[in-house]
């Protein structure tokens, strides 16, 4: 992959590359793609200063690149795009974000992301498409919950991505959606969904009018990574009681199991 030349502080860039990552997801604007998956092959580079891992600061230092890479396929396999621009542009706009307290890793200063179509032409040629951003050109909107915060990530006509960054000591009451088709992915180690401990890894999708809860007894922040379809919708977040056990759904893990296991 081509790598732009970028300097921090003065000093060079190191790139972690993921090559020949797989994902499924819904992508295209022809019929046929708006109603099949596709396979998307992703190529990443990504530059960052791993001087301190390798002076024995730990992974922490630098990029968990198993953790990332069960990451992007969560976001491709939930999200709807229509244009492979949009889905580039997402997956960037992800990796560059400030890291969180309780998911650390070094910052990643800039991306390469190259996305390849390898069925879309039926064989006759393999279509793809590779961007360059940086994260002093990307933008991170945060609002502000009743609850914690929110890192609005991408928002897009087919869907959007989110951080939800719940506080120490806080919860996401019991709510269902009724419009919304919602998927999660656990990024924290310390958060309770249902009132059972999640391992980091775990992503559920929430079937509408299911009622569901998060709640975080650690001290720091607990991060959960949302896609909702469409964009959210403010007043398709419906507080409900309940009584007794809430109902489970079975997670689906997009780490290894050493890494959910952490």
């Amino acid at each position: 992959m081509q790598r732009p030349f970028l300097t921090t502080n003065g000093r060079s860039l190191d790139a972690i590359e993921v090559r020949g990552l797989r994902a499924d997801c819904i992508v295209g604007v022809y019929p046929e793609e708006r109603r099949t998956v596709q396979t998307l092959q992703v190529d990443l580079a990504l530059f960052l200063d791993t001087r301190a891992a390798a002076a024995g600061a730990g992974l922490e230092a630098s990029l968990d690149y198993a953790r990332l890479a069960g990451e992007i396929r969560f976001l491709l396999e939930s999200c709807r795009f229509r244009l492979l621009e949009t889905a580039a542009e997402a997956l960037c706009s992800y990796i560059l974000a400030p890291p969180t307290a309780d998911a650390p890793h070094a910052q990643v200063e800039a991306v390469s992301v190259r996305l390849t179509k390898p069925g879309a032409l039926g064989g006759d040629a393999v279509p793809s498409l590779e961007i360059h951003r940086s994260r002093e050109e990307m933008g991170f909107p945060v609002e502000e919950k009743k609850w914690g915060r929110v890192d609005v990530l991408h928002a897009s006509q087919g869907c959007g991505i989110y951080r939800l960054r719940i506080a120490p000591g806080a919860s996401i009451p019991t709510h269902v959606h009724q419009a919304m088709e919602e998927r999660e992915l656990i990024l924290g180690s310390n958060l309770l969904l249902q009132g059972r401990p999640v391992a980091p890894g775990s992503a559920f999708r929430w079937p509408k009018d299911l009622p569901h809860r998060y709640d975080n007894p650690a001290q720091v922040e607990g991060t959960i990574l949302c896609v909702d379809r469409p964009a959210f919708l403010p007043h398709d977040e419906i507080e409900v009681a309940h009584e007794g056990e809430l109902p489970w759904v079975e997670p689906v893990p997009f780490y290894p199991a050493a890494e959910r296991a952490r």
